[in-house]
């Protein structure tokens, strides 16, 4: 940074502004100054603001536009490149412009077709690109270079199918089936998880549900190309794990810590980690990927320093540091390269490369290397749980024990012997699970509105058991080839035994895991912007950093949740009751939860059919619901036989069925026509009116929103029966 010389600053401060303004502004810059080698600690944070205005954007910015930003502030960064005062904002400026255009270019490669409505029972014929066996029997597969009837012209060039049977299959091979096609899901809420968008950046451009057993075809039965090759390699380990161990998730566990392939993991363990606060374990990340290395690093290095002609006459320690770092890349490829394995791989590389090239590696320059290289790659990753989640975790630990180490490192010389061993081993567990849960905490409040009371105990039993568990998932690997791998697995089901014990037990307490209140973006936002502050900067007036962090904190106190939840189609209704909780009348277990986050727990008592309510906020009949609440009523038709009772008698009216402009008397009115153009609607009541989101508005007109004008409207008919569908379209698979 001897571009921005802190005598040169004065002078010039001094010269543009006089002596007085100069000092005052000096002294407002000096931590900034004093603190000239964390700056480029911010090069992710900015690069992130780029991509978060990308997708606040209510429309598709055009890819030449993300071009003339970064060009535009490129040549503003040069042109100032002699006068400091305007050059470090015009940096700035030009790492946001960056990340933006990153994000136009990664939306415009990625763009495929996408289905537009459900294309009923149909012949589809592809490649098997990726299988993934779940929970309770099954497969999902993903298709590529598919064959299919016409599709109102639209041929989509990856297609997930979830099968019901386990009929074996390779990775390369063409099968050909029934199945039922349908577009990526849209979000069940304003504000909820978006699997269109996922899908748009995975390239998936249609979901469905196979019918029957696939049939093999002919031909091109090999597996080609490097990511089939690991696809089909992920999925042999998967299986061949699986089979070796019990089928109480035991084995399911096992394959997800060596291959990533997480989808057979049974619910009831799924739902136990996640409560006991164990769910990154099943992640791979920095504990799985830091041991492997650890594991090869030593052995490698260990074995040949027992050939003293080769340890003597060869740098050694850079041989094991190189094929440790081969082995850590083939293992993110093998499990998929998911953002924590990315982050880890590229940390741990660093590392690794540091004693290539007989350098220090400093520990928070890796976290922001690593966040700007995913960052530019997959830009999409920085609204997902997993990059937030991940990061978060990890500079937050890297910043604490910066400054805990020293004092950490004296205590351990002054204190020797096991009981101090177990001593900083047990605080170095408590502290990690603190900092790191405290870091991510907000952030699963954001996406899950979940947070483990007991994660502190449950870590400290059940991550020296994963640790114990990754010699003998190594050992399996190498042991595989020659089929005697099972000698492995068995006692590495013993360790995940152990560990499925710790999180069923953590997840049993009482209180194990609490639903935390809907945060706001802007809090969320406001909080990671503070903590940022607070974790790159060294100086005190890091602490400053804690106000805004508090504020986004604050934001959950100040969120609403709806009054009413209605689905696309008006076939499911949610309404809150007086203890604060959802009432919903029916569908899919993936709606519930998802309403259930975004609006509170689900009622204990049934939808009453004919009557009222617990609470009297709630009275149904044969043909429809009246919801009565802070002076306001709304009627909730769902057969035409009600549409005159209801607009004659309430302010609020939301129709299942077509209304159109007959229902005149009510000041709002949502029927199956604004459901079909804007997808779920949630609204909030008053006395004087009603506010209204729904999602069409929520995303804006993006390439994987909702577009109802180019679909047509289905035909249904809805009844007053609570679990029969609306819209017959086959077996729908759950995302």
């Amino acid at each position: 940074m001897a571009i921005f010389p802190p005598n040169r600053i004065g002078f010039a401060l001094a010269q543009r502004l006089g002596w007085g303004p100069a000092f005052s502004l000096a002294a407002v810059l000096a931590p900034v100054m004093a603190e000239r080698d964390r700056w480029p600690l911010w090069l992710p944070v900015f690069l992130g603001l780029g991509i978060a205005l990308y997708f606040a954007l209510p429309v598709e910015p055009p890819l030449w536009l993300g071009m003339l930003a970064l060009g535009v502030c490129a040549l503003a960064a040069w042109l100032a490149r002699r006068h400091w005062p305007v050059l470090l904002p015009a940096l700035i400026v030009l790492f946001v412009a960056l990340g933006f255009f990153a994000s136009v270019m990664r939306a415009a490669l990625v763009a495929a077709p996408v289905l537009e409505r459900p294309s009923g029972t149909m012949r589809v014929e592809g490649r098997v690109e990726e299988i993934e066996p779940l929970a309770g029997g099954g497969q999902r597969v993903t298709l590529s270079e598919l064959v299919a009837a016409d599709l109102d012209g639209i041929k989509p060039e990856r297609v997930r199918l979830k099968l019901k049977t386990d009929t074996a299959l390779n990775v390369g091979s063409r099968i050909a089936m029934n199945a039922v096609l349908l577009p990526p899901p849209q979000p069940a809420a304003p504000g909820a998880f978006d699997f269109a968008r996922f899908a748009w950046f995975m390239g998936l451009g249609a979901i469905g549900s196979g019918m029957g057993e696939p049939e093999m075809l002919p031909g091109e039965g090999t597996t080609t190309g490097v990511m089939l090759w690991l696809n089909e390699l992920r999925h042999r380990i998967t299986i061949r794990i699986i089979q070796a161990l019990p089928a109480d998730g035991t084995g399911a566990v096992a394959a997800a810590l060596v291959a990533g392939e997480q989808g057979a993991i049974p619910r009831n363990v799924m739902d136990d980690y996640r409560d006991s606060g164990l769910a990154h374990i099943l992640s791979i990340s920095g504990l799985h990927m830091s041991m492997a290395a650890g594991l090869v690093f030593f052995i490698v290095r260990g074995g040949l320093a027992l050939v003293p002609a080769i340890a003597l006459r060869h740098p050694i320690k850079k041989w094991a540091a190189l094929v440790a770092l081969g082995t850590t890349f083939f293992y993110m490829m093998l499990a998929g390269a998911p953002v924590p394995a990315v982050r880890s791989f590229l940390m741990t590389g660093i590392v690794l490369v540091a004693v290539l090239l007989d350098r220090v590696a400093l520990s928070m320059r890796m976290v922001a290397w690593a966040a700007t290289i995913v960052l530019l790659a997959a830009p999409d990753s920085l609204i997902g749980p997993s990059f937030q989640m991940s990061f978060a975790a990890v500079a937050a630990l890297i910043s604490v024990y910066e400054i805990l180490t020293p004092r950490i490192t004296a205590w351990r010389v002054e204190n020797r012997g096991w009981g101090a061993g177990a001593a900083h081993y047990l605080g170095g567990v408590v502290l990690t699970t603190l900092v790191a849960g405290t870091a991510t905490a907000i952030y699963g409040a954001y996406h899950f509105n979940r947070f483990a009371v007991w994660s502190v105990v449950s870590n400290a039993l059940a991550v020296p058991l994963s640790g114990l568990a990754m010699p003998f998932a190594m050992a399996g690997l190498l042991l595989m080839p020659l089929g005697w791998d099972e000698i492995a697995w068995v006692p590495m089901g013993w360790c995940v035994a152990g560990v499925n014990w710790v999180a069923n037990m953590v997840a049993h307490w009482p209180a194990a895991a609490i639903t935390l209140p809907v945060l706001p973006l802007w809090g969320m936002v406001t909080f990671t912007l503070g903590g940022a502050w607070l974790l790159l900067w060294r100086k005190p007036w890091r602490l400053w950093g804690l106000l805004p962090m508090v504020v986004g904190l604050a934001s959950m106190a100040f969120a609403h949740p709806p009054d009413i939840l209605v689905d696309s189609r008006g076939y499911s209704l949610g309404v809150r009751t007086a203890e604060g909780n959802l009432l919903v009348n029916r569908g899919g277990r993936i709606l519930r939860e998802t309403w259930m986050r975004r609006a509170g727990p689900e009622a204990r008592e049934r939808w009453p059919k004919k009557g009222r309510s617990n609470d009297g906020r709630l009275a149904c009949d044969a043909l429809g619901c009246v919801y009565r609440v802070d002076g306001a009523q709304v009627s909730l038709v769902q057969d035409d036989g009600g549409v005159d009772a209801a607009c004659a008698g309430s302010g609020v009216v939301i129709s299942a069925v077509p209304i159109r402009h007959a229902c005149r008397g009510p000041k709002l009115v949502i029927d199956r026509f604004d459901l079909w153009r804007r997808g779920g609607h949630a609204l909030w009541l008053t006395p004087n009116g009603a506010r209204v989101e729904n999602v069409a508005d929520w995303q804006g007109n993006r390439p994987w929103s909702h577009k109802p004008h180019r679909k047509k409207l289905p035909k249904v008919a809805v009844t007053a029966q609570p679990e029969e569908p609306v819209l017959e379209v086959g077996p729908v698979e759950e995302e």
